[in-house]
């Protein structure tokens, strides 16, 4: 396989995404308490609506979609 041509949606190749977050709970006390401790950003394709969690990080969302895009 040529790599350069592996790139974009795994599902249907598409190139342009959508990015959001999501919040959940841990276990133990933050699930009683609802306490939001984790984060993750979602990548999604803006075709297929195909999507990927990636965990929440410092660098900034181009690096995800770097990832989920090949």
């Amino acid at each position: 396989m040529d790599t350069d041509t592996d790139r974009g949606c795994p599902k249907c190749g598409h190139t342009e995404t959508d990015i959001g977050t999501v919040s959940t709970t841990g276990g133990g006390l933050s699930k009683l308490f609802d306490i939001q401790t984790n984060s993750f950003d979602v990548v999604s394709c803006t075709n297929c609506g195909y999507s990927e969690l990636y965990r929440d990080t410092t660098s900034g969302a181009s690096d995800v979609v770097d990832v989920f895009l090949g």
